[in-house]
């Protein structure tokens, strides 16, 4: 399958993210919700920045209070015996089975536009900040629905009770209304479909079973988008393939003649994220058409391979234009980028009897 990188890749990194905060720098600036406004191409960056410190034995850890309206940083230090501190990107007990404990960044969202879609020019200010008690450590992973006149936001919720996907919407990207979690802990890469489906919206997502079960897509249905029920199981992992570790929604799902199509992101059992396509019936997205055997894309440039996690490409949406895919994912945990498929490549190379 012919792929085409943008030359311009990456086309935003951190460094062209100015910090919300001066005592602040930015890691990352990745994993973009994708959609087109007016004559711009919107993405909606994930930022993530973390505290400043200057004493190299001090880990600083960010925590919004709701109570207070305002961010918290606490100070840990690295001789500490009761954290483990050997993940950058969290911090964990050592005495607890449990997950992490703090997050060493905080992520929000912040608007980039552009008119050709290769060039972007970055808003100064956030768009949607953690607000309440459910984001009190971020807010990360969006992506948007447009239906009507309206664009849906919704993104991974993440506080101490857990990760659940919260909901947020907008008409012009610049006033927002809140619609609270739609989904609750522990799930995340939910995807709405755009448009109701015999009277029923769609979207999948991707819980995170603890006792049994595996992270993979699930399928539900609502009336309303804000309440979500007759939750299916749609798609698993595979042994031994490039999606045998985890797997979740990628871009928001394309209407084709074919059926729907959505390209969706699958990690090997060694971390290794790629994209592939799985196919639903128009009239029935419970169902499997087809499904890719060989990911449409894999991390093979420079800066897909090497950043803070390397061997990363996660698309969190794409724009449509006749039958170029114009795919926008994010790099290593790092960086956005983007790159050009042909609609009619990813189904001709879709295993019909999958």
């Amino acid at each position: 399958m012919k792929v085409y990188r943008y030359e311009q890749n990456p086309l935003v990194t951190p460094a062209d993210v100015k910090p919300h905060r001066d005592d602040f720098e930015v890691i990352g600036a990745f994993n973009a919700g994708v959609t087109t406004y007016q004559d711009e191409t919107i993405m909606l960056l994930r930022v993530a920045e973390r505290p400043i410190s200057e004493d190299p034995n001090i880990i600083k850890a960010p925590i919004y209070n709701p109570d207070k309206g305002q961010l918290e940083i606490l100070e840990l230090r690295l001789d500490d015996p009761k954290y483990n501190f050997s993940d950058p990107r969290v911090i964990r007990e050592n005495d607890s089975s449990e997950g992490f404990k703090y997050l060493t960044s905080l992520s929000y969202l912040r608007i980039a536009r552009s008119k050709d879609g290769h060039h972007f020019t970055i808003d100064d200010k956030p768009f949607v900040y953690p607000s309440n008690e459910l984001e009190t450590f971020g807010i990360e992973d969006p992506r948007i629905t447009k239906i009507d006149d309206t664009y849906y936001i919704y993104f991974s919720a993440v506080s101490p009770v857990g990760v659940g996907e919260a909901m947020v919407s907008t008409k012009d990207f610049i006033h927002l209304e809140h619609h609270g979690m739609i989904f609750a802990p522990e799930n995340k890469d939910v995807l709405i479909f755009p448009e109701k489906i015999n009277g029923k919206y769609y979207a999948l997502h991707r819980p995170v079973p603890r006792s049994v079960g595996k992270p993979e897509i699930w399928i539900a249905e609502s009336t309303n988008l804000l309440h979500w029920g007759n939750h299916k199981y749609l798609l698993g992992l595979r042994e031994g393939m490039w999606d045998s570790g985890r797997m979740g929604g990628g871009a928001v799902p394309i209407k084709t003649e074919k059926g729907w199509l959505e390209i969706y992101h699958g990690a090997s059992k060694d971390d290794r994220y790629c994209m592939g396509a799985v196919l639903l019936d128009l009239e029935d997205p419970t169902k499997v058409i087809a499904r890719s055997d060989k990911p449409v894309l894999e991390p093979e440039a420079d800066y897909e391979v090497d950043g803070f996690f390397g061997n990363v490409v996660f698309s969190c949406g794409a724009v449509v234009a006749g039958d170029v895919v114009k795919l926008y994912y994010g790099v290593a945990d790092t960086s956005m980028a983007c790159a050009e498929l042909s609609l009619q490549e990813i189904l001709d190379s879709l295993n019909y009897g999958n």
